[in-house]
């Protein structure tokens, strides 16, 4: 899938799926670029650190960040960055 096709899927997902509240950017699959502007086309998280990231690896991501990195990348892309748990609730 290409960067625009993903981006593209976001933005479907968020118009065709009212019903479900969070929509993630996985910046972990396709970098840190893409996922800032799938931000703007209707996602709401960012991703998460992985603890344990060797099926994405073995496939081929080389994507890392650590906590301070997500913050920023979500900051420059003009959100502000809020941290959650597993059940979407604010922490």
């Amino acid at each position: 899938m290409t960067p625009d096709e993903y981006i593209r899927m976001i933005a479907i997902s968020r118009i065709m799926l009212p019903n479900i509240p969070n929509i993630q950017a996985s910046w972990l699959t396709v970098g840190k670029e893409t996922a800032q502007l799938c931000l703007h086309a209707g996602a709401n998280d960012f991703g998460s650190i992985m603890i344990e990231e060797n099926v994405v690896s073995v496939a081929g991501a080389t994507y890392k960040f650590d906590v301070e990195g997500i913050q920023q990348a979500i900051r420059e892309a003009g959100f502000q960055p809020s941290r959650r748990n597993q059940e979407f609730e604010p922490v």
